[in-house]
């Protein structure tokens, strides 16, 4: 009996343990945000599911500097860029939920604030279409990590899977930005990335 309560205390000091790791927040966590039911947020979870069934829109990460909490993102609004991380969960209008990359891939990290230094500042790239002077959000945390090949590029579709044609909503975005529909060119997206064997995930994120 009392070899079967040390066991018992055991486990449960090690699932206490697990709990708390999973709630502390640590350089380097993912922000997904969930997509919202119109427009491009829509439309963006049409085109880009996985097997995960995820439906995010956008993600941002966790850097952690001298006890501030900061987020690095690309923004439409502000391209890339660095904010609290109070101010950026007060810009979300939909859930978010956080992933982590595994311990195995954690060294890659400090690398990647390199990199994302050299991105801040820069325009937000709306076409989608790869470059090195504007950046969209996936692409934005895919180059910090390309290095170490944490993530990886997949050809884009903008294509409906419920009709086979392009989706109504990307021929008119398009159109307004007087660009070629980029069907077929390397990408990445949101939900992409979150389907990725590297990250843990950790559930809803509130802060």
């Amino acid at each position: 009996m009392k070899r079967r309560n040390i066991i018992l205390f055991c486990c449960l000091l090690a699932l206490a343990y697990s709990c708390s790791n999973k709630n502390e927040i640590r350089d380097g966590d993912l922000l997904f945000v969930v997509a919202e039911d119109h427009g491009l947020s829509s439309a963006i979870s049409r085109v880009t599911q996985t097997e995960m069934k995820t439906n995010y829109e956008h993600v941002a990460i966790i850097h952690i500097s001298s006890d501030t909490i900061w987020v690095l993102d690309a923004s439409p609004k502000d391209g890339t860029r660095k904010i609290l991380l109070q101010d950026f969960m007060d810009e979300r209008g939909s859930a978010v939920y956080r992933y982590r990359l595994k311990d195995e891939y954690r060294g890659s990290i400090e690398k990647g604030w390199i990199l994302a230094e050299e991105m801040l500042g820069k325009p937000y790239n709306f076409s989608y279409i790869w470059n090195d002077t504007s950046h969209y959000c996936s692409e934005f945390i895919y180059r910090m990590f390309e290095n170490d090949s944490i993530f990886e590029l997949n050809p884009m579709t903008f294509i409906n899977p419920e009709t086979g044609e392009f989706d109504d909503t990307w021929v008119t975005y398009y159109d307004s930005l007087g660009v070629t529909i980029p069907e077929g060119e390397p990408g990445c997206n949101p939900n992409g990335l979150a389907a990725s064997d590297k990250l843990e995930f950790l559930g809803p994120f509130h802060f």
